[in-house]
């Protein structure tokens, strides 16, 4: 047999920095962007542009384009992840500070593992997981809180509600992402569903009238290079990065990202988006982070005609989609 290589250690270094820094600093290129784009079209025009991308290039690379029942399936996991989840953030982000918005977004364990418990029976309540989700919950109760006796404004709470709804509406696509058949190609299975989703986003901004008053050529060159930004750096070069680490590093290790991202998301709104720092956004982020890192690290219950071994706790992928592993 051949011996396996391992990859120098500069290059998962530079993989691990790749996924933690632009997926965390994403939340702020999207807040910069909806200052001056209508959000749903900012969206659309962000994975259109990815999607279209990432398919062709795995076209060239001679991998087979998804058949019906997979673009189908694409289509579904679309709707909830892009739209309802990615449409909503950017709304809730002309809202609601990047920071916290990326807090918020670090709560889909949360719904995901009250989803497996109540539906799915794969998950058993113990009162470790239960307390993890009640420390979820209050984090998010903090972050939300209207009270300024913590020194910092009041959240919108047409904001907060929309992201509530967007990491409820992600926990779902996790659950049914199951049971769907999606491309064996994690980058063809990406590029399909945002495709699919910039196309989506494309169609709600036009029913929501995005497009009446706008004018293009009013967006300031910041907002394009935030676009910009967005594509290349959080959609193309992180997931590149990302299913490399999947192939080299254990899915514990890799999932990591999900417990760093919101803090470099809170840090890059505070040093370069003057967004503030205060007792509320801290605590309120501790909270959220512990019961993330309690729920994902909980074995799971064993499902019929398993393995003798727990499964393999999931994370979230962010910036693209879920994905069987």
């Amino acid at each position: 047999m051949e011996a396996i290589v391992r990859p120098k250690r500069w290059k998962i270094l530079l993989a691990f920095a790749i996924i933690y820094l632009v997926w965390g600093s994403t939340f702020l290129a999207i807040r910069v962007g909806v200052r001056e784009v209508p959000p749903f079209l900012f969206a659309g025009m962000r994975f259109f542009t990815a999607g279209i991308v990432l398919y062709a290039w795995m076209r060239a690379k001679g991998t087979a384009s998804p058949t019906r029942r997979e673009w189908l399936a694409a289509s579904l996991l679309a709707v909830l992840i892009f739209v309802l989840d990615y449409g909503l953030l950017f709304w809730a982000e002309k809202r609601v500070p990047s920071g916290i918005a990326a807090v918020m977004m670090a709560t889909i364990p949360v719904f995901t593992a009250l989803a497996e418990i109540i539906f799915l029976r794969t998950q058993k309540l113990t009162f470790r997981l239960g307390l993890a989700l009640l420390t979820g919950i209050c984090g998010v109760a903090v972050l939300v809180r209207h009270s300024e006796g913590f020194g910092e404004a009041a959240i919108d709470s047409s904001g907060a509600a929309a992201l509530v709804v967007a990491a409820v509406s992600w926990s779902v696509a996790a659950i049914l992402t199951r049971k769907l058949s999606l491309p064996q190609s994690k980058v063809m299975s990406s590029g399909a569903q945002m495709l699919a989703g910039g196309i989506l986003l494309t169609i709600t901004s036009a029913m929501l009238s995005e497009f009446r008053g706008f004018d293009v050529r009013t967006v300031s060159l910041g907002a394009w290079l935030a676009l910009i930004y967005l594509i290349l750096a959080g959609s193309i070069v992180a997931f590149t990065a990302y299913v490399w680490l999947i192939h080299h590093e254990s899915p514990t290790k890799v999932g990591t990202y999900a417990y760093v991202n919101p803090v470099v998301a809170v840090m890059i709104g505070y040093f370069l988006g003057g967004e503030p720092l205060g007792v509320r956004t801290i605590a309120g982020t501790l909270l959220v982070l512990v019961s993330v890192v309690v729920i994902t690290t909980a074995p799971k219950k064993v499902e019929s005609g398993a393995s003798g071994t727990a499964a393999e706790p999931q994370l979230p992928l962010r910036e693209t989609e879920i994905e069987r592993t």
